[in-house]
């Protein structure tokens, strides 16, 4: 395992890190699947350990992730172990409808973190994040003062922002103008990559970067054929239909080759191709069973120049499109 300062601040991260999603288990929003289905604490728990003996020492979920579950699990494992590296988010909840509702009030924001603390039986929290805030909370300011507030109370170290899927750039300029938080979530795997420009400018101004989904939602492991299904508590059953599917798989056929030349496998070549940019620190993979673990940790290669070249010129003529179909179907 490999490990990199974590933008400006004095954390050192993993280069694979543990995403925590999936082990919340199969929360519901109403009749809105939150999670990745049905899982068993036991194998949750088999897996974060392996993940660690593997070398991996950040860990990233958030108090929306099976509803506090995955947090829970995280704290009963590492509890307040200072070999480890805890980030987590918020600014997500339901509402007296049980709908998802978005909020960044101080109050909230305040409440929320003592909580996280508590499920993740920690004094303080490593790296906080907002949860995908909007430009308008952000420049209502509460968020940000409560965070800060956190901050000089010692209960987090550092605070970032998860941004936006789709458009992650007016929320990344706000922090980048007013020099505001420490860090960056974004989604950037092969089929993705919109926030590149993001990942540069953060790399000159001292801010640490997470890439998230970087298996895109498994499109990129080589599990899926156009055939896939997903039951009706896993997020996917909405996010992924069978023509974005068998488009992708289509598409991906353009680079698969590369994975013979590599000796690794279609996991191993996408995270080399995300580790391969400059400015991100560390990838978080959704991790749910040791197997994945074992994967995800274990299969990373150097990829010549020309070979990255070709995966970002394929994203301008293949992989974009694909990224507006899923934008579409949300």
């Amino acid at each position: 395992m490999n490990y990199e300062k974590f933008g400006n601040t004095d954390l050192i991260v993993s280069k694979i890190g543990f995403g925590a999603w999936g082990i919340g288990g199969p929360a519901m929003a109403g009749s809105v699947p939150i999670g990745w289905g049905n899982v068993d604490d036991n194998i949750s728990i088999s897996a974060l350990k392996k993940s660690f003996d593997l070398g991996v020492t950040f860990y990233d979920t958030a108090d929306f992730y099976g509803l506090g579950h995955s947090e829970e699990l995280i704290g009963k494992v590492f509890g307040n172990s200072k070999e480890v590296i805890i980030a987590t988010k918020v600014g997500h909840r339901l509402d007296e409808n049980d709908s998802i509702f978005l909020d960044y009030s101080y109050k909230h924001i305040i409440n929320a973190c003592e909580k996280s603390l508590q499920r993740l039986n920690r004094d303080y929290i490593d790296l906080y994040q907002l949860h995908s805030a909007k430009l308008e909370h952000l420049e209502k300011g509460e968020c940000i003062k409560a965070m800060e507030d956190l901050q000089k109370q010692g209960k987090i170290r550092y605070w970032g922002l998860s941004l936006n899927t789709f458009n992650p750039f007016p929320e990344a300029e706000y922090l980048f103008n007013n020099n505001l938080g420490n860090s960056f979530q974004l989604v950037f795997n092969i089929l993705n990559q919109r926030a590149i420009t993001i990942v540069e400018r953060a790399k000159l101004n001292g801010f640490g970067i997470i890439a998230r989904m970087p298996l895109q939602f498994g499109l990129l492991t080589g599990k899926f054929n156009k055939f896939s299904k997903f039951e009706k508590n896993d997020h996917r059953s909405f996010r992924l239909n069978e023509h974005i599917i068998e488009t992708t798989l289509n598409e991906l056929e353009n680079i698969w080759f590369l994975t013979e030349k590599y000796n690794t496998n279609k996991t191993g070549l996408s995270l080399s191709f995300i580790a391969a940019i400059s400015g991100i620190n560390t990838i978080i993979p959704g991790i749910k069973t040791e197997i994945q673990a074992v994967d995800n940790c274990t299969n990373l290669v150097q990829l010549e120049d020309k070979d990255i070249t070709l995966i970002k010129n394929l994203y301008n003529e293949k992989f974009e499109y694909i990224v507006s179909l899923m934008e579409k179907q949300g």
